[in-house]
């Protein structure tokens, strides 16, 4: 089992389930208001990349979640997550990260989507992000929660923030690219924001849960 970076005034450690720079980012944000002590992978070197072998977000969430726990000792956390794009049957989907292989960047993707909706038009080029959180416990149990973002793909990439599939994820109601979106906006109204507002009362029973147990310690 790795061994879990202890916390500080005891707090209870939740260990996000990613190395995703951009990820980690968006997830401590949206965390920082609760009383949990947040790691990610980068604290824990002994544990291998993350297999994501499921046929949908939720099945790799769950996975991740569930090992991670298992892995620390620790209450996990774990996304999955991606783009859904109508015109080509849903695809990337849950492969949104992995498709074109690993070598792959996040501009290499975007021009894949952009090529494949060359002269489609606007309003065929409705798309939606999805996600799905997991929380774990090393207890085994896990819980899930969904969220989506709809959208349209842009002509062209656009603006400099986020990551993934920001630059080209159109909202129309705005007039602009999730990229071209200050971060505390995005998360506001993202499907990671959504999915993890779903989440935030279990994790908050949670850390409720761990503080009676260390009352009744006492």
């Amino acid at each position: 089992m790795a061994r879990s970076p202890r916390s500080e005034a005891g707090a209870r450690v939740l260990v996000l389930a990613t190395r995703n720079p951009g990820k980690v980012r968006e997830l401590m944000a949206m965390l920082r208001d609760l009383p949990l002590a947040v790691r990610t992978l980068d604290d824990f070197p002994d544990i291998p990349p993350l297999d994501e072998p499921g046929e949908t977000f939720e099945d790799n969430a769950v996975v991740k979640a569930a090992l991670v726990a298992h892995l620390t000792g620790e209450l996990a956390l774990a996304d999955d997550s991606g783009l859904e794009i109508d015109a080509l049957g849903g695809a990337p989907g849950v492969r949104s990260a992995t498709f074109l292989g690993p070598a792959a960047t996040d501009a290499d993707r975007n021009a894949w989507v952009l090529e494949r909706l060359r002269g489609v038009p606007a309003e065929r080029r409705t798309a939606r992000y999805r996600a799905v959180v997991a929380v774990a416990t090393p207890q085994g149990d896990v819980w899930t929660f969904e969220g989506r973002w709809e959208g349209r793909i842009a002509d062209a990439p656009r603006g400099t923030g986020g990551f993934g599939y920001d630059p080209i994820f159109l909202l129309p109601d705005l007039g602009k690219t999730v990229a071209e979106l200050p971060l505390e906006e995005k998360n506001r109204s993202s499907h990671r924001a959504q999915a993890l507002a779903a989440a935030r009362a279990r994790l908050q029973a949670l850390v409720e849960r761990q503080e009676d147990r260390t009352d009744a310690g006492n």
